[in-house]
């Protein structure tokens, strides 16, 4: 078997504590550093976690279902080899999104995103933001409660509920997604190439503060917010082969 050590985490839910104590009376743990695969139990919040605590580990993560919805996950099941399992399984790639942020203090943060990095409103009138790609810009004012770059995982959450495009996993795309538009009027969003820059500035910091945020981590008072992608920065998560993440987003288009 290629791989043979897990190491088991749980989100916490009396879920997956019920399936940690039932997995550890049948198999091995050991310490994430020590491990072949990653066994993440909870949902997509706690696999994002994951994702984003052991970004120095080559190893794949190995999903299953302890939450809600599930979209990242495989399903948990208990009468299976786990190991044969995870040895049939299939690798999908993941590459996040990487994020400088720059507050109205000229405070730097530089975040990596797997679902999306959002800018949005944080008072009661609409954002006013520049959008410029590659340097060039785009929308010289974008009035709207905000705006989303989203990768191809991420395009079924939030892009997708602020009416967004679901993006097959190998498209080479990213999603810019405004939140509740006001003007332009017409303007739906773009679908960019996933090797561009996205340059998103905040025109009225003091009267339309906005925050952004790269998955979980939140800058307050943001001005400005640079993304791209970096093609060098993979990590693998592995699916079941009739469960694979390329077949949910593909069925997900469909979903009436």
């Amino acid at each position: 078997m290629k791989y043979q050590k897990l190491a088991f985490l749980k989100s916490g839910s009396p879920k997956s504590e019920e399936a940690y104590q039932l997995l550890l009376s049948k198999y091995e743990n050991h310490a994430p550093e020590d491990a072949d695969v990653i066994v993440a139990l909870g949902g997509d919040g706690f696999l994002l976690q994951v994702l984003h605590t052991y970004p120095h580990l080559d190893i794949p993560i190995f999903g299953m279902n302890r939450g809600t919805l599930g979209f990242l996950l495989n399903e948990y099941k208990e009468d299976v080899d786990l190991l044969e399992r995870i040895n049939h399984s299939k690798d999908i790639h993941l590459c996040p999104i990487s994020v400088d942020i720059e507050d109205d203090q000229g405070e730097h943060y530089h975040y990596k995103a797997y679902n999306e990095v959002s800018v949005i409103r944080y008072s009661g009138q609409s954002a006013n933001l520049k959008i410029a790609v590659n340097g060039k810009t785009m929308l010289e004012a974008l009035h709207a409660d905000g705006v989303l770059v989203s990768t191809p995982a991420g395009s079924t959450a939030y892009n997708f509920s602020a009416h967004g495009p679901i993006i097959p996993l190998n498209s080479n795309l990213l999603a810019l997604t405004p939140v509740s538009p006001f003007r332009p009027r017409r303007w739906k969003g773009a679908l960019l190439p996933d090797d561009v820059n996205i340059e998103i500035t905040n025109l009225d910091p003091v009267k339309r503060p906005i925050g952004a945020a790269a998955d979980s981590k939140e800058v307050k008072n943001a001005v400005h917010a640079k993304v791209w992608q970096d093609k060098n920065d993979m990590r693998h998560l592995l699916f079941d082969q009739d469960q694979s993440l390329e077949e949910r987003i593909l069925i997900e288009q469909f979903n009436v």
